[in-house]
C-alpha cells in the first residue's frame, strides 16, 4: 500500500503592505497605440511638408498650364483673356528666339553627354582601383558640385574677364583691342558656359558612376583575370555591361540638366544672344520689362512636356523593374 504525500503548493508571496500583486497581463504582440500627441507630432511633420509641396509645385504647375492659353500682363485678375491655342501658335511660327533656345538646349545635352560624362566615368574607374588619397580626389571633384551654380557663374566669369582674367592673361590676349570677349561674343559665350557647366557636371558623373562600380561583384573580376583578360577588355566586356542602370540614370540626369539649365546663362550675360536657352525665354517673358505671363507660361508648358517624354518612360521602366524583383 502506497501513500501518495501531496507537496504543498508555495503560497503567492506577499507584498510588504500585506496585500496580494496582480498578475501581469502579457502583451500580444508588440502593437503599440499612438498617443493624441503623436498623432498631432505625426501629421505636422507629415502636413505642412505636403501643403508646400502642393502648394508651390502642383499648384503652380496647373495654374501655368491654364494660364498658357491666357493673355494676362500680371496686374489684376480682370486682365486675364482667354486667347485658346494663339500663344503656342504664335510661339511656333512668329518667335524668332524659340528655335534658337531649343537647338542651345540640344547643344547643351550633346555636349554634356559626350564630355564630362565620359571624363566622369574615366575618374571614377581611376578611383575605384583604392589608390592613395582617394577620399581628398574625391572632395575636390565632386566640390563644383555642391558648390551653388551662382557662385560657380560668378567664379568663371573671374576667369573669362576679358582685361584680367586667366584665360586671356594666359594667352596674352588682354590687351587694348586685342582681347577676347568670352562672354560677350555671340559666336563663343554659349562654349565658354559650356565649359563651366561641363567642369560641374564631371563630378557629378564620377559619384554616380562611382557608386554604379561598387556594386559590381568582384567574383566578376576574377573570373576576367582568369580567363586572362587585360584591365581594357575587363572593363569593356564585364564592368561596363553590369552598369546599364547606372548608365540610364545617367543619361535621364543629363537630359534633366540639360533642360533646366539656367544659372550658369543667367549669371553670366542674362541670356543675351547666343545663350537663349527655354528656361530664359520664360523668364524674360513672365519676370521681364513686357511681363507676358500667358506667353511665359507657353513656353513653360513646351518645357513641361519635353520633359515628361524623357522621365514617364524611365519612371515606368524603374516601376516595372521593382515589380519583376
Amino acid at each position: 500500500m502506497s501513500i501518495d504525500i501531496e507537496t504543498p503548493k508555495a503560497a503567492p508571496a506577499e507584498s510588504p503592505s500585506g496585500a496580494t500583486p496582480r498578475p501581469r497581463k502579457v502583451p500580444q504582440g508588440h502593437r503599440r497605440l499612438l498617443t493624441r500627441r503623436d498623432r498631432i507630432t505625426l501629421g505636422f511633420m507629415a502636413g505642412v511638408p505636403t501643403v508646400l509641396h502642393v502648394a508651390l509645385v502642383w499648384v503652380t504647375a496647373l495654374a501655368s498650364i491654364l494660364l498658357a492659353f491666357t493673355s494676362w500682363d500680371g496686374i489684376g485678375f480682370d486682365s486675364i483673356k482667354w486667347v485658346g491655342l494663339d500663344n503656342f501658335r504664335q510661339l511656333f511660327t512668329d518667335n524668332p528666339q524659340f528655335w534658337p533656345a531649343v537647338e542651345h538646349n540640344v547643344i547643351w545635352f550633346v555636349v554634356l553627354i559626350l564630355i564630362p560624362t565620359p571624363f566622369g566615368l574615366f575618374l571614377a574607374v581611376q578611383l575605384d582601383k583604392s589608390i592613395r588619397f582617394s577620399r581628398v580626389y574625391q572632395t575636390a571633384f565632386f566640390l563644383p558640385v555642391v558648390v551653388s551654380l551662382a557662385v560657380t557663374g560668378f567664379v568663371w566669369q573671374l576667369v573669362y574677364n576679358p582685361d584680367t582674367g586667366l584665360i586671356n592673361s594666359l594667352i596674352g590676349a588682354n590687351k587694348p583691342g586685342h582681347y577676347i570677349d568670352w562672354i560677350g561674343d555671340p559666336d563663343l559665350n554659349l562654349w565658354a558656359v559650356l565649359i563651366a557647366a561641363s567642369w560641374r557636371h564631371t563630378g557629378y558623373m564620377m559619384i554616380l558612376y562611382l557608386a554604379g562600380l561598387k556594386g559590381v561583384d568582384p567574383s566578376l573580376r576574377e573570373a576576367s583575370s582568369l580567363d586572362g583578360a587585360n584591365e581594357w577588355q575587363t572593363f569593356k566586356n564585364v564592368i561596363f555591361p553590369t552598369l546599364r542602370p547606372t548608365n540610364t540614370v545617367v543619361l535621364v540626369v543629363t537630359i534633366i540638366e540639360a533642360l533646366r539649365a539656367f544659372d550658369l546663362v543667367f549669371v553670366f550675360n542674362k541670356g543675351a544672344q547666343g545663350t537663349e536657352l527655354l528656361s530664359i525665354l520664360i523668364t524674360n517673358n513672365i519676370i521681364g520689362e513686357s511681363s507676358r505671363i500667358g506667353y511665359g507660361s507657353a513656353i513653360a508648358v513646351v518645357l513641361l512636356v519635353i520633359s515628361l517624354v524623357v522621365i514617364i518612360p524611365y519612371l515606368i521602366a524603374t516601376f516595372r523593374k521593382e515589380r519583376q524583383a
